[in-house]
């Protein structure tokens, strides 16, 4: 059992392609039983907003067209626009956290109704994502696991933006070589997402990726100016004012379920750490996790094996990661099926990429079923063997 465990052997493209088809066909299954019994045009089975999140995103591009996007900001306000939006006085609330930056996607998706812009918006986020991951694996199942792949399925349960956050890190990665100035672009567009720029200003210096990291500076700093022109300055004062009150809440009370945070500081509040410790563990993880992305865009590994570590290293590294974040898993687990395709497989890390494959479809059920995340130990693992890789 464990020489199976170790060297994955039965996991063949065989098994590859038939397993992704059984989960399609169980997503497709699951899909029409649960929205085809929804409560209303806007509701699903449970009485809650199709695509859940995205009546955040809706609304707060409503309140954004109507000159009140400090407003999304409001607790109150913004709940008020949501049930506006589907039209029940009863869905609960679903916080706006981004900065003002992402007003200009939430503004553009109000341009159509809100089934249609939800579809849209997956759509054009999941297409950029589909030709990167098919770019990176450059094999013919690698769209095939992309489509079957969990992450994909929750992130399009949630209507959340982890294909677009994905697209945007995984498209950097693959131009800064050819073209770092588009790099650096995508990487400023990340900027809706701030949890997850830690290390890249990092690995870009490290890899004296000076260009990608000008642009991406440049970039910020745009978005940051045009959105304040577009909603106003008093969009950002109340994006700043509301961070402490959602660092509080949501992060370190856990107001969103200790099992819809992934991280390892989640881990350690939802045992019953205090916030001080859940903050130091997560610096005792964060910190060698930087240093060795450092490490590594410094040598001289593969840029497959770079970009793997960075977005491996970026997941473990952020106290902040919701299970919808898990897309971004798709990038690690492409670039190193390509490297072990391409130069053989080292032990375990066919089934450490399988089971961080199989993460985002389990990892809320058990964190909520038994308190344990295991999210971390598999992010950990994964991270590891990259950097085994690296030192090979």
């Amino acid at each position: 059992m464990l020489d199976a465990i170790k060297t994955a052997d039965w996991l063949n493209e065989r098994r590859v392609r038939d397993y992704a088809l059984i989960f399609l066909a169980v997503y497709a299954i699951g899909s029409l039983w649960y929205y085809a019994g929804g409560q209303g045009a806007l509701l699903d089975r449970r009485g809650q907003p199709l695509g859940t999140d995205f009546v955040t995103t809706y609304a707060a591009g409503v309140m954004a067209r109507g000159r009140d996007a400090a407003g999304a900001y409001d607790h109150a306000r913004l709940h008020a626009a949501e049930k506006a939006v589907v039209g029940n006085p009863d869905i609960p609330f679903f916080g706006w956290y981004y900065p003002p930056i992402f007003f200009l996607v939430a503004w553009a998706v109000t341009l159509l109704p809100y089934v249609a812009a939800l579809i849209a918006f997956q759509l054009a986020t999941f297409i950029p994502l589909a030709a990167v991951v098919r770019h990176i694996g450059d094999h013919p199942l690698a769209l095939l696991v992309l489509l079957a792949f969990p992450g994909a399925f929750v992130n399009l349960g949630h209507g959340q933006n982890g294909f677009l956050t994905a697209a945007l890190l995984g498209g950097g990665l693959l131009a800064l070589r050819r073209q770092p100035a588009l790099a650096g672009m995508l990487f400023g567009l990340l900027a809706y997402k701030p949890q997850f720029a830690i290390l890249i200003p990092l690995a870009l210096l490290a890899g004296a990726e000076y260009r990608a990291f000008a642009t991406a500076a440049v970039t910020v700093a745009a978005l940051s100016a045009l959105s304040a022109l577009l909603f106003g300055v008093e969009s950002w004062q109340a994006f700043l004012a509301s961070t402490g009150v959602t660092r509080v809440l949501v992060l370190e009370q856990g107001g969103l379920g200790w099992e819809k945070i992934q991280s390892v500081f989640s881990t350690v509040r939802s045992l019953g750490g205090s916030v001080a410790l859940a903050y130091l563990v997560q610096a005792l993880v964060s910190l060698p996790t930087a240093v060795a992305v450092i490490w590594i865009w410094r040598g001289t590994a593969p840029m497959a094996v770079k970009a793997a570590a960075l977005c491996a290293g970026t997941l473990l590294a952020t106290p902040y990661l919701l299970d919808y974040d898990f897309v971004v898993l798709a990038l690690p687990i492409a670039w190193m099926a390509r490297e072990g395709i391409d130069y053989g497989f080292k032990d375990w890390e066919k089934s450490a990429l399988a089971l961080a494959w199989l993460l985002p479809l389990v990892s809320r059920g058990i964190a909520s079923a038994s308190g344990v995340q295991m999210a971390p130990l598999v992010l950990l693992a994964l991270f590891v063997l990259i950097v085994r890789r690296a030192r090979a």
